[in-house]
Order: structure tokens, then C-alpha cells, then sequence
């Protein structure tokens, strides 16, 4: 990944754009507002992207990696804690947007109810929203419970990428076949982007090029 110069869906990969990537992502990036509710979205006209994805599946540790701060983005242990979308400003350049993770076991109808709505309704509206990226795990692959949440991502019309997360945690051969697999689902859903990005929060790998499509969007 590292050498590349560009990707199928359009990025700019190259050494000099990593660089500079690397840089802006330097700069001071604050905690803005927690939204538990449609009401408490807080509105921006800055460019925004958001991650999506499954309970524990590492949306904390990837935004943490990608700003390159310990504890921006807080995580937890357990899973389903975060039950608000988190903002962060990078800059005054970019804003991002941690949604809360679905998909948990033990989440009652009504939470389960309470975070389609909120997310529906933020993706349909919020229109400073330039990208999703929606985080699998690379050890279990595209679950039900992804499936359910593209489709209301679909419904939205909100151009996404997917990114598989914890690659370190697979076996060389087992994490390309993953991501052949990642990317066929997503070569047959309607708004997302063919290819499929691997990541590791931990080991760092992927982080350059992603911080690269991020600034992008």
C-alpha cells in the first residue's frame, strides 16, 4: 500500500500527498460535542467525515491513530458503551464524527431503535457530511448486523468506504481472503467504494493512507 500513487476509487496516494496528510493531521484536533439526540447535533459548515461500525470493532483506537493523540477518542472495554455521536475539529479543517457503535447483543429494542434513528437521521441531513467509512473487524469479516446498517447508510445516499480494522490481529493469507471478501459485498451495495482499506491502529500500518482519503473527501 505504501507505494502506491492511487487507487480505483480516485485517491491521490503518493509520497508527497502522505506527507503532507501527516502534517495537517499534526495540528491541534479538540473534542467539539456529544450528540445523544437529534437535537443536540451541533451544526457546522466544516468538511466532515464520519466512521461508522460494529461494537468494539476499534472506531476509538482508529481515530486515536489517525490524529495521533493516546485518548482523543475515548474507548471502552465495553461494548456498547458509546451511545452518542462524538465530534472532533481537526484544525478548522476537518471535522469528524464518531457514531455510535451497532450491532450489540445485549442492546435493548428501544436502543436499537433509538441509534437507527439518530444515525438516519444525521446521515439523510447533515449536509457538510463529505464521506462515511464504515469499520469492519478483520478477524470476523462483514456481519449481520453490517448488512443492516449498509442498508440504512444506502438509504441515505452517503458515499462510503469500507476499512478493516485489527488486520494485525489475522494471519497473512486469511486477512487477503477477508478483504476479497469485504469487497465483493461491497461491489453490490449502491453507495459504497469498490475497494476495501486495511488498517491497524496498534502497529500503525494503513494509517498514512487513510489520513490521505480522509483529507480527500
Amino acid at each position: 500500500m505504501a507505494g502506491d500513487t492511487g487507487s480505483e476509487d480516485g485517491f491521490v496516494l503518493d509520497a508527497e500527498t502522505l506527507k503532507a496528510a501527516e502534517k495537517i493531521f499534526r495540528r491541534e484536533c479538540r473534542f467539539v460535542a456529544g450528540a445523544d439526540s437529534v437535537s443536540r447535533i451541533p451544526l457546522s459548515h466544516v468538511p466532515e467525515v464520519a466512521f461508522a461500525g460494529r461494537s468494539n470493532v476499534g472506531k476509538s483506537s482508529l481515530i486515536n491513530a489517525i490524529t495521533g493523540r493516546k485518548s482523543l477518542a475515548r474507548a471502552s472495554n465495553t461494548p456498547g458503551r458509546t451511545q452518542q455521536i462524538n465530534f472532533f475539529d481537526l484544525d478548522g479543517q476537518l471535522q469528524l464524527a464518531d457514531l455510535p457503535g451497532y450491532g450489540y447483543a445485549k442492546a435493548t429494542r428501544s436502543k436499537v431503535h433509538a441509534w437507527n434513528t439518530m444515525v438516519s437521521h444525521y446521515l439523510k441531513t447533515r449536509a457538510n457530511l463529505k464521506r462515511l467509512f464504515v469499520l469492519i473487524d478483520a478477524r470476523h469479516g462483514v456481519l449481520a448486523a453490517d448488512y443492516k446498517a449498509f442498508d440504512i447508510i444506502d438509504g441515505a445516499a452517503v458515499p462510503y468506504i469500507a476499512v478493516l480494522t485489527k488486520a494485525d490481529k489475522v494471519k497473512k493469507s486469511e486477512l487477503e481472503a477477508v478483504k476479497a471478501s469485504v469487497e465483493e459485498v461491497m461491489s453490490k451495495r449502491k453507495t459504497s467504494f469498490p475497494r476495501v482499506y486495511v488498517t491497524s491502529a496498534e502497529k500503525g500500518f494503513g494509517i498514512p493512507e487513510l489520513r490521505a482519503i480522509l483529507l480527500q473527501a
